[in-house]
């Protein structure tokens, strides 16, 4: 019998108008189903890679790429600097004092990450001064105490440019009259603005300022540097770090937040395993169809059985409908959820135009229209399981076919 017989049966099959209608419906709603899967699981996956992108974005701009940490008082920083800048990678490096205090404005307060920046470098590393809102880092002048805060700092404690806050130090002060803790009053001379977590726990200070109040003499505690691709920063650090002294400590910006983006890679996985259970319900749905089928088509089989066709055939005539399905499933939805990847940000912008609120406020969120990002990875592997689960999903009903016999089937035929 032709190699051909059964895939033409097949396929005649799915365009026959005497098919069962049930088995028909549930034919059609498992397409559905694995199209719809299909189209949710690359959406959403597009969506999150999307966020993905404009968080490391977003991140990247306002930290350094790497950072040299060493004791302040051990190594002579400016040396280093002038080492580390000598490299071809490196683009800019400035010197940073590290630390942490209690920020107070009467009632209110909160814990934040001071960092002591030489103005006149930052801007190379950070980009601060492209986000500021009030002021300017150049405001930041030693002696004077002044501290750069972030939008979300400065609205929860209610401060603006000139006022004053008291920021708490993590140590005491050892007098005769006892011990106290150590207080300095800062003046805010900037607000920055960058769209990210620091907006609401960093506080900028000149590095002469912070040497004096965290006690560190002439020294620092690292330089910080930006290079020029820094995804690619792992395999350029070997070569930063020749030459430089034994005692330094160099950690890149992948490792600063590996916990970050570890948490969003987790994400990514559990919500693609969940959005999968839609897949494997339309896999059950062929399972359905195809058994509701084999049991309408009992006079064919027996029928082409007695014409010669063999169990193998007729599995193979029921393995070629139930794939069809899958197939054309997981082809269409390829297909639409490409194209709604792609538009969902205009979508989701003429949807918020037509109902009058934001799906994403920006003001909390900071942005303005829903990003997205297609990586054909996870196009194709999403593609490769909905064809493994259409496939799977027919061998039990196809097999079954292929056992019934002509006697049986025909025993009450009429």
């Amino acid at each position: 019998m032709s190699n051909n017989f059964p895939l033409f049966v097949g396929l005649r099959y799915l365009r026959s108008r005497r098919s069962n209608s049930f088995a028909s419906l549930v034919s059609l709603f498992s397409f559905g189903a694995m199209a719809l899967g299909v189209i949710a699981l690359i959406t959403v996956l597009s969506v999150m890679n999307g966020f993905n992108q404009e968080i490391r974005q977003r991140i990247l701009n306002v930290i350094p790429h790497g950072l040299v940490e060493f004791d302040a008082n051990e190594v002579d920083w400016q040396a280093v600097s002038e080492q580390l800048a000598a490299h071809p990678e490196v683009i800019a490096v400035a010197p940073v004092v590290d630390g942490y205090g209690l920020l107070s404005v009467g009632e209110n307060s909160r814990g934040v990450s001071v960092q002591g920046i030489a103005p006149a470098l930052e801007g190379a590393i950070t980009g601060i001064d492209r986000h500021m809102l009030l002021g300017e880092l150049a405001d930041l002048r030693p002696g004077e105490f002044g501290i750069v805060l972030g939008n979300l700092l400065a609205r929860s404690l209610g401060v603006v440019r000139g006022s004053e806050v008291m920021l708490s130090l993590p140590s005491l002060n050892v007098t005769p009259a006892g011990v106290f803790p150590r207080f300095k009053r800062f003046r805010v001379v900037g607000v920055f603005q960058v769209g990210a977590q620091v907006d609401d726990g960093m506080a900028f200070i000149h590095y002469r300022d912070a040497q004096k109040i965290y006690r560190t003499g002439n020294g620092v505690e690292g330089l910080r540097f930006r290079v020029h691709e820094p995804l690619s920063l792992a395999a350029a650090l070997p070569g930063i770090v020749d030459g430089l002294p034994d005692n330094l400590k160099l950690v890149s910006w992948d490792k600063q937040l590996g916990n970050l983006f570890q948490a969003i890679r987790t994400e990514k996985v559990v919500v693609a395993l969940l959005l999968s259970a839609i897949i494997a319900v339309a896999a059950f749905n062929i399972i359905a169809s195809l058994v509701l089928l084999v049991t309408d088509k009992r006079k064919d089989i027996a029928v082409l059985k007695t014409q010669g066709a063999d169990a193998p055939a007729i599995f193979r005539i029921f393995l070629v409908q139930g794939s069809a399905i899958g197939v054309a499933g997981v082809l269409v939805g390829v297909l639409l959820g490409c194209l709604l990847a792609w538009f969902i940000g205009d979508i989701v912008l003429a949807l918020e135009e037509l109902l009058g609120f934001y799906v994403f406020d920006p003001n909390v969120y900071f942005i303005s229209k829903m990003p997205s990002q297609i990586m054909w990875q996870d196009v194709v592997a999403i593609s490769v399981l909905g064809l493994v689960l259409s496939v799977l999903a027919t061998l039990y009903p196809a097999f079954r076919a292929g056992q019934v016999l002509p006697a049986e089937a025909l025993r009450y035929d009429r």
